[in-house]
């Protein structure tokens, strides 16, 4: 199994359990001596360093990684917020290169030697911004949007290759990139009472939803987006008052 952006948090988390599962890891990141780190602390695992957005640097990672991964989580990805009335347009194309660009570069690639070796799978990770963008998102909301849409195209071309192709969108996760804004305990309580579960999710549930897909348990699902958010999309009317 091949991980983008596994050198840290939903990514490392990813590895952990990819590894526990049985599967040889390939933590690929642009971080080389981080990658390896996480690499050096599981049993069978290969640091692989690539910057995402650039097709020869990932070509050259799967050369290493040596044989055709039996899945993929497009993990990588990177946040800029701020109002989009006067968001810096370099920020904008950053964030949809790593979070969308990446995702197709990467999955191209991989779905490339999938073919040959017969099939494979696909996991992408988005968000529940791809389906209801929050405020001050940059382009986040764009970016995994773009990603879901992405997954479905995957799925629709690549499913006769025998490659699944699907997508999670993770919601409010006390991990990752969210992890520092979670440290205010006044952020925690608001955002955590807002989900119908009453609390926020965790990293190990996302890796855990991830290597589901990845694995021959749901071997009939392909060209979904699995929201893992504890149903706070789903819960807009109940956050409104009712006579």
């Amino acid at each position: 199994m091949l991980i983008t952006g596994a050198a840290n948090g939903l990514g490392r988390c990813m590895a952990r359990h990819a590894d526990q599962a049985g599967y040889r890891v390939g933590v690929l990141d642009i971080d080389a001596e981080a990658a390896a780190q996480v690499a050096g602390k599981l049993r069978t695992a290969v640091a692989l360093e690539a910057d995402v957005r650039d097709p020869t640097a990932v070509s050259a990672a799967l050369d290493a990684f040596g044989e055709a991964p039996s899945a993929l989580i497009n993990n990588a990805g990177i946040l800029r917020t701020g109002p989009l009335i006067d968001h810096p347009v370099d920020d904008f194309r950053l964030v949809i290169d790593i979070n969308l660009t990446s995702v197709f570069i990467v999955g191209q690639l991989a779905a490339q030697r999938m073919r040959e070796a017969g099939g494979g799978v696909i996991v992408n990770v988005a968000s529940i911004n791809g389906m209801h963008p929050s405020l001050n998102s940059g382009a986040y909301a764009a970016a995994k949007a773009g990603v879901i849409g992405l997954t479905q195209n995957m799925a629709v071309e690549w499913g006769a290759f025998g490659i699944r192709a699907n997508a999670i969108a993770p919601g409010f996760i006390d991990a990752g990139m969210a992890a520092p804004f979670y440290q205010d305990p006044t952020v925690r309580q608001r955002r955590g009472g807002a989900v119908p579960l009453k609390r926020l999710g965790t990293d190990d549930e996302v890796a855990q939803c991830a290597l589901f897909l990845a694995s021959d348990a749901a071997s009939y699902i392909s060209g979904q987006n699995i929201a893992i958010d504890g149903g706070v999309i789903q819960s807009v009317l109940a956050q409104l008052p009712r006579d």
